[in-house]
């Protein structure tokens, strides 16, 4: 008999990844060129030729125990030297590798700063629409989710709601710009309001609220936006980052922690990160992972290739009567439904083998994401079932 625990995980799997495997099986049945699966944030475009050099440099010539072997459990120090002083030359940081844990992905690095951070029933404040698996990770560590509802339509913070929800139990705040679903920004003054509101709430109830910010998407951004580094607004501060999507290596699960010097309680935040990388089974970060991603720094995937998608579909539906969200960045568009149940907005562009997400799954409901994380040609060849779906709902005449 399974826990308990892992009964409600289970049963509350990922929507995503059900789609993903509904999309293969839909694929046999109907040949893969038939089938429009928007559903899974799968980066389409190749890793950057750097790092299938860097692979075959460090293959080549790194000794086996280096290549193969342990390291400190915060990761390679030269790596995370020049990860440090990248950071510092983009965003005028002051970091070096005492700063930097090198974690498995974004996600376990959410996972060990949760470990770090939570006793039970400790309150992480999570902003609607936001990534369905911060739940389960809060609840990992007997945390309690705070969920704030989106301004609507900018889907920035409510911050009216934001200031009210925070308690003496609030310790972290987890943010995710550019957003995924919605391809959201923060502007600089959204995070100097949220840090506004923290630093007002810690000298109230004598506490330390950390922000957590979820990075995979930095560089995907679109029209020249920038995205504030946010440990330069607010210093307790704590950055996870992943190699994910901005150099296509998703399943290679690559990716750092930043723990600024102005923390509070530094040095026992790094030495728990550490301690908890051991206790999560990580251990530490892939190492030859670690030693490729360091060559590759400066380097992206071709975002413009998103860029392309995400204009193409986002002229094609609102030009059907969809109401969509224009995404600043990330690879995903967010889109209202045409009836209040999302869920069966989704089963109905089935009929049409368009697979698409629930805005359910984001905690936000009416809503539906489309990743657009895919061949240029398929969002062409979908646009005749996005058209039958629009038509269904009678949208062209709602245009009329």
């Amino acid at each position: 008999m399974i826990a308990k625990k892992m009964v409600a995980y289970v049963e509350g799997s990922s929507v995503t990844r059900a789609m993903f495997e509904e999309g293969k099986k839909l694929a046999a049945e109907y040949g893969a060129l038939n089938v429009y699966d928007f559903s899974l944030g799968n980066p389409s475009t190749p890793p950057p030729a750097c790092v299938k050099e860097a692979f075959k440099d460090i293959i080549e010539n790194t000794s086996p125990n280096k290549l193969h072997g342990y390291m400190s459990n915060s990761g390679h120090e030269e790596v995370r030297e020049a990860i440090a002083c990248s950071i510092n030359k983009k965003f005028k940081t002051s970091l070096s590798q005492k700063n930097i844990v090198m974690t498995v992905g974004a996600a376990g690095g959410l996972n060990v700063m949760l470990k770090v951070l939570l006793d039970p029933c400790d309150e992480v404040i999570l902003f609607a629409p936001y990534f369905g698996e911060y739940n389960n990770y809060v609840a990992n560590f007997d945390g309690k989710v705070v969920v704030i509802p989106p301004a609507i339509p900018s889907f920035l913070p409510d911050f009216k709601t934001f200031e009210e929800k925070i308690t003496s139990r609030t310790k972290a705040v987890v943010i995710n710009t550019p957003n995924n679903p919605t391809g959201v920004i923060y502007t600089e003054d959204t995070i100097k309001e949220l840090a506004k509101i923290l630093e007002s709430k810690q000298k109230e109830y004598g506490t330390q609220i950390y922000i957590i910010s979820d990075e995979p998407y930095r560089e995907l951004v679109y029209d020249d936006i920038e995205v504030p580094y946010v440990t330069n607004y607010y210093k307790n501060t704590v950055v996870c980052y992943s190699y994910s999507k901005s150099l296509s290596l998703p399943g290679e699960r690559i990716g750092y922690l930043v723990i600024p010097d102005e923390v509070d309680d530094f040095e026992n935040v790094v030495s728990a990160a550490n301690v908890a990388n051991r206790i999560l089974g990580f251990v530490n970060a892939p190492s030859i992972m670690q030693l490729a991603v360091a060559r590759c720094l400066d380097a992206t995937s071709d975002i413009s290739v998103y860029d392309t998608n995400r204009k193409l579909l986002y002229d094609k539906l609102t030009s059907l009567g969809f109401e969509c969200v224009k995404p600043q960045g990330a690879f995903y568009l967010w889109v209202k439904t045409p009836t209040e149940d999302d869920l069966k907005f989704v089963d109905k562009a089935k009929e049409f083998n368009i697979l698409l997400v629930p805005g359910s799954s984001f905690m936000c409901k009416g809503y539906v994401r489309i990743a657009y994380c895919v061949d240029t040609d398929m969002i062409k060849r979908s646009f005749a079932a996005f058209e039958k779906l629009a038509a269904s709902y009678n949208l062209k005449e709602a245009e009329k």
